[in-house]
């Protein structure tokens, strides 16, 4: 099969030649129909310091996918070949406090596609039976590839009830937008979502957004006096900090009204210093640390919001063969796209 290599410690992948994969005990063999990429995967193609001190070459990278079963193991009896299918990315133990305690999503011991295992960025990727999803033939594969992510949003969005509440959100990559997709299927009254970037704003637009702020061209001052003016002098309800950018993280801790909410997903390069007692404390706000999705009510509640009307298309801004990834890549260096997609 064709698959995307990062073959040595160095920037870049090699697409080459690689054995077929065939399942053992429990796993499954899913023909690749569609597979995204993220910024985990960037990480990797530019080699920085996160991805030299984690991943191990020669490694098939990519966890975003969504395909067809191909050939099953010995006991798999959940799935069958020809069956459409999506993946949970985090491979967890199952034996650990959290795995039994009802938060697999912060396993202690979980390993990831694409990271420390051979990843989606193929013809076929194996995988055990336990994180496939079975997906609505409906949803098509440059879509469906992409639930993984937008769980993230699910969880980061949902954590709380948002229906008739004001909602900021901070950052409109593609899981920030995702974000507002959801939030306005999910019934939120006013969605205001900030960014540095004209051309993801127009994304958010297209999703339903209400107002957009650009953190480049407007003062911090002038940000807060909008969000005041549309929320008549409260804040909002609820931000969702999807960036991880400093200024941002400040930006959603001042936005949210007395006794409102945040939720944190955006990771930020280094630490962050906080007015604790004024930006948390004495506004009595509940903080929320997100990672990934919850397993798997995550992906129920998504396959929910799915029947309900939830519309990404807008975010899933290219489609490229597998072929292409640099293109792909360069893109997201830009910051001129939502979500690219690779098709095998």
């Amino acid at each position: 099969m064709k698959a995307l290599v990062k073959t040595a410690p160095e920037p870049g992948l090699t697409l080459s030649d690689r054995p077929d994969p065939r399942p053992g005990p429990s796993e499954v063999v899913v023909r690749v129909k569609a597979t995204s990429l993220c910024g985990t995967d960037a990480h990797i193609y530019n080699w920085d310091e996160w991805a030299s001190s984690r991943i191990h070459p020669p490694r098939i990278i990519g966890h975003e996918m969504c395909g067809e079963v191909a050939e099953v193991g010995a006991g798999v009896s959940s799935v069958a070949v020809g069956d459409y299918v999506a993946a949970e990315s985090h491979l967890t133990c199952g034996f650990c406090f959290q795995c039994r305690t009802g938060q697999a999503h912060v396993c202690k011991n979980y390993r990831i596609l694409g990271i420390d295992v051979d990843g989606s960025f193929a013809e076929y990727v194996v995988l055990p039976e336990r994180v496939l999803w079975k997906t609505s033939r409906e949803i098509p594969p440059e879509l469906a590839c992409v639930q993984e992510p937008l769980g993230n949003a699910v969880h980061a969005a949902l954590v709380e009830d948002l229906s008739g509440q004001t909602v900021l959100i901070t950052g409109c990559g593609p899981t920030g937008l995702f974000a507002a997709a959801v939030a306005r299927v999910a019934g939120a009254a006013v969605i205001i979502a900030s960014d540095m970037s004209d051309y993801r704003l127009g994304l958010a637009k297209q999703l339903g957004v209400d107002h957009t702020l650009n953190a480049k061209t407007d003062s911090p001052e002038a940000m807060m006096a909008t969000l005041l003016d549309i929320t008549e002098g409260e804040g909002v309800d609820a931000a969702l900090e999807m960036s991880g950018d400093p200024a941002a993280l400040h930006q959603a801790f001042r936005s949210v009204k007395n006794g409102g909410r945040v939720t944190l997903f955006g990771i930020t390069t280094g630490q962050v210093c906080f007015d604790l007692p004024n930006e948390i404390i004495f506004k009595g706000i509940r903080v929320y640390g997100v990672t990934g999705r919850r397993l798997f009510d995550t992906w129920y509640r998504l396959a929910g919001l799915f029947k309900a009307g939830l519309d990404i298309r807008p975010v899933v801004t290219h489609i490229c063969p597998m072929a292409e990834f640099a293109r792909g890549f360069e893109l997201i260096k830009s910051g001129q796209c939502g979500k690219v997609v690779l098709i095998p």
